[in-house]
């Protein structure tokens, strides 16, 4: 949510997101946090096809379908598929790209923000993030 109020923190979290994180006092563990910023071109999701690296101390303890072998292998091979079984669907223009987390090097998405939220406060705004926006497998949705 600060990302999408702070255009000098959404900035700094693109340009080295453990030093982001640091400023709210998160140690995220691994050597490297990479954000990776969905746009109306592109949409990003993350998976660890090893075993199950994720940034814990952003946001808490993976599902357990992050963890699934079936999760960690057809994201990889058919990630429209598996993005429609959480509800998430793009037109074929939309590209979208896997990151594979490992034990020095996690990822974390900056969702878009959704239409209405001009003039939502940042709390407001971090009502509608959850892990999976932070994963990719979900959008964050405005309730009406």
């Amino acid at each position: 949510a600060r990302a999408w109020v702070e255009p000098e923190f959404r900035k700094r979290l693109l340009e080295d997101g453990r030093a982001a994180c640091a400023e709210f006092g998160i140690d995220t563990e691994a050597e490297r946090l990479i954000a990776v910023e969905n746009t109306p071109q592109v949409h990003n999701v993350i998976v660890c096809t090893l075993c199950s690296c994720y940034p814990r101390a952003l946001i808490g303890m993976p599902p357990t379908w992050y963890k699934s072998r079936n999760y960690r292998s057809r994201m990889v091979f058919e990630p429209r598929a598996v993005l429609k079984e959480f509800g998430t669907e793009f037109p074929d223009s939309v590209t979208v790209r896997v990151h594979d987390s490992n034990a020095d090097m996690r990822y974390v998405v900056v969702p878009m923000r959704p239409q209405g939220t001009e003039n939502w406060s940042e709390d407001q705004l971090a009502e509608i993030i959850t892990r999976d926006t932070l994963v990719g497998v979900t959008v964050p949705r405005v309730r009406s």
